[in-house]
């Protein structure tokens, strides 16, 4: 029986890549994302269902639930990044990025848990972030959302374990995506050097490709993790090994 999988943040990046990396492995697919051009382009490609919506919109999570018709893997992969110190954010800031960083996360992971549990379990995947568990640099509010997201998954990972329902919170350090280009003119670097430097530190020598952020969420959400509940999976080239 086909399972299906509702992935927010699908449009680019991480969850693009998830997106085709579920396909691939035969996951029906419900994206979301509120780049309605994108996600279209990218939902015809993939043969998926989609839904355009903010997700940090009251209500969106358990829209987009009702039109997917049921849920047995969540993927929640929308996230922003603003760098700032906290002197430098401001409340609408600190505002946004706990938003769609956490409170989205949270949203569609309750309206998902019902549907999940209604199939005798499912599995919920978040996207979480290296400075999720250290910090980094001029980056309060991702730090500290990311933070959170990843100890919401624990949590949801202990109540939720008697549904069948198992969370887990995968990692990455830097990757190819639109969003860390994004990141990189925030701090006025040119992208290919900026990718180039964030890389050179790692033990493997460079940064991440979406697709292998996409594996290690594909492999959480299948049935061969079927004993994986409640951990974080770093995907960051060995980034924290040495912190």
């Amino acid at each position: 029986m086909s399972r299906l999988a509702v992935i927010t943040g699908a449009a680019s990046g991480i969850g693009a890549a998830t997106a085709r990396r579920l396909a691939a492995d035969g996951v029906e697919l419900c994206l979301v994302d509120r780049d309605a051009e994108a996600l279209r382009h990218l939902a015809v490609s993939v043969n998926a269902n989609w839904v355009v919506a903010d997700v940090t919109e009251p209500g969106a999570a358990e829209r987009v639930l009702a039109e997917s018709g049921g849920v047995d893997v969540l993927v929640t992969a929308a996230g922003a990044i603003v760098r700032r110190t906290a002197e430098e954010t401001s409340d609408a800031e600190w505002d946004a990025a706990l938003a769609l960083n956490l409170t989205a996360t949270f949203r569609f992971c309750r309206a998902a848990i019902p549907a999940m549990r209604e199939l005798g379990g499912g599995a919920i995947v978040t996207v979480g972030s290296g400075w999720g568990l250290v910090a980094g640099p001029r980056a309060v509010a991702y730090a500290a959302t990311k933070a959170a997201v990843v100890n919401l998954t624990r949590a949801l990972a202990i109540d939720h374990g008697p549904d069948g329902i198992r969370a887990n919170c995968v990692c990455p350090g830097d990757t190819d995506t639109p969003l860390l280009r994004d990141e990189l003119a925030q701090l006025g670097a040119e992208a290919g050097a900026g990718i180039a430097s964030s890389g050179a530190g790692r033990p493997l020598g460079r940064v991440a490709q979406p697709d292998e952020i996409a594996a290690a969420i594909a492999w959480l959400a299948s049935p061969d993790a079927g004993h994986v509940t409640g951990t974080t999976l770093v995907v960051d080239g060995g980034g924290l090994a040495g912190g």
